[in-house]
């Protein structure tokens, strides 16, 4: 291995060790809780040597932001074997509200908190990682209208509006607004409200 292809590896590694300290001081603490130098104490380096790989720390959120996107895609990758569209959208639906219930911090991240989308709009970029999970749904809903499965003819439209019901239930369990129903029902509670909104809009959409 040369120098460059060495330096390039050693650089690399010191990404990920800075990643992976942040991401465990920030779900254990809370992104709002989480310092630079906090995050340079864990890893036994200057706060200095962190700003050599990310700017600020809303660019940090940024590539945290861009691995939880990656790690939702993959939670959604059994839905490839399902050949029925409206089963793929069923199941879509359920890994989506496992991922979040599974992942407070990361969906936070991912879909509430404005500092990545504050990274995004100081380079004047768009929101690739959103934009292409909200393609994947796209084309489920697009395959349920060409077969017959649901009536309304936009598909984006009919995605917006199935992801923001999604995001709702999501958001509402993440501020604990749900807690009033009690640990136990909780989670089964945001499932059964899924498969109804799914059962609505078979009949409605």
């Amino acid at each position: 291995m040369g120098i460059v292809e060495r330096k390039e590896r050693e650089r690399e590694e010191m990404r990920k060790l800075i990643l992976e300290a942040a991401q465990k001081l920030f779900l254990a603490n809370g992104y709002e809780k989480v310092s630079i130098r906090n995050i340079a104490d864990e890893i036994e380096y200057s706060p200095a040597t962190i700003y050599l790989y990310y700017k600020d720390k809303n660019e940090l959120f940024f590539a945290l932001h861009q691995a939880a996107f990656t790690k939702l895609i993959q939670e959604f990758t059994p839905i490839t074997e399902i050949e029925n569209p409206f089963d793929k959208l069923v199941e879509m639906g359920r890994l989506y509200l496992k991922f979040a219930v599974a992942n407070p911090e990361l969906y936070d991240l991912m879909f509430i908190m404005t500092a990545p989308i504050d990274t995004l709009d100081c380079r004047n970029d768009v929101w690739e990682d959103g934009h292409h999970a909200f393609l994947l749904l796209q084309n489920v809903v697009q395959a349920c209208i060409d077969m017959g499965l649901l009536k309304h003819k936009d598909a984006e439209q009919a995605s917006l509006m199935i992801w923001s019901m999604v995001h709702g239930i999501v958001a509402l369990f993440l501020r604990r607004r749900l807690s009033m129903f009690g640990d136990d029902r909780v989670v089964p509670l945001m499932e059964e409200s899924f498969l109804l909104f799914i059962e609505t809009l078979k009949t409605g959409l």
